[in-house]
């Protein structure tokens, strides 16, 4: 089966029916309506995952920043050294009653290059690593039942994925900049038009059905 059709497969399956103030870290734990849930993905550049989820349905908010690492209330400067241990996330906020964690785990893992280590295109670096940080047990069985899945289906022409899956230790958002940053900035900003621009193009052709309207 060629990579166009099982991208076509799978998406039909699961959904048919870049500053530097001190940070606070978010409790994992934060209230939220009863229905919302959390999920927290590294991909690469934030600006490009933010961009991708934003536009998903069942998604209420997605927040720009860094999760686990070793130092306190990091900087993107600290950040990107690659010597803090950290990752470049996005934390979202999303409904599972209309997209579920697994369909989540299913966009995360077709809008970037899962096969690649601390790497995506020209972002080099631990702190562009693929990663899913978990929150619970559920989680983390859902992230690794759809690695196993997507590696045994041949879907990356057999390069194994190197995503992450880790328990989330601790999320703080990126400075107020980095925020709704292809929304505000798509336009003027070369990176996101020769990188987030393509990549969005290929979510909304993969992922039609569960593209928000006017997105």
């Amino acid at each position: 089966m060629n990579r166009s059709l099982l991208f076509a497969l799978l998406s039909a399956s699961f959904f048919s029916s870049c500053g530097q103030a001190a940070l606070s870290p978010v409790n994992n734990q934060r209230t939220m309506s009863q229905k919302k849930e959390t999920a927290t993905f590294g991909a690469g550049c934030f600006w490009c995952v933010e961009a991708v989820f934003q536009r998903l349905q069942g998604v209420d908010t997605v927040v720009s920043g860094y999760a686990n690492g070793t130092s306190k209330s990091p900087t993107y400067a600290e950040i990107c050294t690659g010597n803090t241990g950290h990752a470049e996330v996005c934390q979202i906020s999303f409904d599972p009653s209309v997209i579920s964690f697994e369909e989540l785990c299913h966009v995360f893992y077709l809008t970037h290059d899962p096969t690649t280590l601390n790497r995506q295109g020209g972002d080099k670096g631990t702190q562009y690593r693929s990663a899913i940080f978990y929150t619970n047990d559920e989680q983390k069985q859902t992230a690794e039942k759809v690695k196993h899945e997507l590696d045994s289906s041949n879907i990356f022409t057999g390069k194994p994925i190197v995503t992450q899956i880790a328990k989330l230790e601790v999320f703080y958002p990126a400075e107020d900049y980095h925020q709704n940053y292809f929304n505000q900035n798509g336009n003027s900003n070369p990176y996101c038009q020769y990188v987030i621009v393509p990549k969005l193009e290929k979510f909304r052709h993969t992922f039609e059905k569960k593209v928000k309207s006017g997105m």
